[in-house]
């Protein structure tokens, strides 16, 4: 080989070499949950069969600056690396080549950061033999993406969501004199708040939440009558069975114990560590996200009732439901 081959195939070396930016796992316990609510649907959404086994997905740019995500069935490769990144740990990751199952152009999710010393990020040419390049899902407007997104960050944030609702603005589930006056104050409309503000004042105050999920609704009882917490609309609105407020929840709720009865796509129900021996559980469909604490509470959105977080206090079904929705979920290995 003459000194100028040689020159030309490091050029070209250098322009196929992946400059890794981040990693993740798609797997029936961990998947980006933007693309899917459940593991085939996030599977789908790359192209890629639903192998039970998962993916490792490696987010890189070429030496041209091209966008690539590469597709590894070296799952414990990748997951070591995540959690040696996530340690503030350096971790060359490097996939062997028969590891790799497919290298698409494109990001599935957005990434704010770029390789140094190459061109800024940029869909590789297209290939008329290839599949077209990946992009991101819109989250511009509220709709699946963004309220998968939405229960990822309250699952994320927990305890900065959970410090907005105080006790009292739950409907206790004893029977007692303070459950009727909640129901009544309810009943009206009214939000129960120990310190007589709103949820939704709560809520959209804390600097932690991000201002798309600020508009928190009153807390649901699971067990509340129709008309619980509802406030009173227009002679000639009309309130869905899937729509917002009470009946949304409560339709949630209904979906989810229909999981029970009938194993839905693997992946919509998962189940991840929480602190004090609890789990938190997230649950997904068609529509609707449930994020919970199976010690504690749960949060409720709805592609119908857009930007709103549903709180749903334990009352007496509650912690049962959630007991046995961990119970058939998915766990990370």
């Amino acid at each position: 080989m003459t000194g100028t081959d040689e020159a030309e195939a490091a050029a070209t070396a250098a322009d196929e070499a992946l400059y890794v930016l981040t990693a993740m796992l798609l797997t029936p316990a961990q998947f980006p949950s933007v693309l899917g609510d459940d593991y085939p649907e996030a599977c789908a959404a790359l192209d890629l069969g639903p192998y039970a086994q998962g993916y490792g997905l490696v987010l890189g740019q070429d030496g041209t600056g091209a966008r690539w995500t590469v597709v590894v069935d070296d799952v414990s490769l990748v997951a070591v690396a995540i959690a040696s990144w996530d340690c503030g740990m350096e971790y060359d990751l490097s996939p062997d080549e028969r590891s790799v199952v497919a290298a698409l152009p494109g990001w599935p999710l957005e990434l704010a950061i770029a390789a140094p010393g190459v061109p800024a990020p940029h869909d590789p040419a297209p290939d008329p033999q290839g599949p077209p390049p990946l992009s991101p899902p819109d989250t511009s407007q509220w709709g699946p993406a963004q309220r998968r997104l939405g229960a990822d960050e309250i699952a994320l944030q927990w305890t900065a969501w959970r410090e907005q609702l105080s006790d009292d603005a739950f409907l206790p589930a004893d029977g007692s004199e303070a459950e009727e006056v909640a129901a009544e104050a309810g009943a009206a409309g009214e939000d129960v708040d120990a310190e007589g503000g709103s949820v939704a004042e709560a809520v959209a105050e804390t600097p932690e939440v991000s201002e798309e999920f600020a508009g928190a609704s009153e807390p649901a009882d699971p067990e509340a009558g129709p008309d619980a917490g509802r406030s009173e609309q227009p002679a000639d609105s009309e309130e869905t069975a899937t729509g917002p407020g009470t009946s949304g929840v409560r339709w949630v709720l209904e979906e989810a114990r229909g999981y029970l009865e009938s194993a839905p796509p693997v992946g919509r129900v998962r189940s991840a560590f929480a602190p004090g021996g609890a789990r938190m559980l997230r649950a997904d469909g068609p529509g609707w996200s449930l994020v919970a604490r199976t010690d504690d509470i749960a949060f409720i959105l709805l592609d119908d009732d857009p930007g709103q977080v549903h709180p749903v206090g334990r009352g007496a079904q509650l912690p049962a439901l959630l007991e046995a929705l961990d119970a058939m979920a998915v766990r990370p290995s």
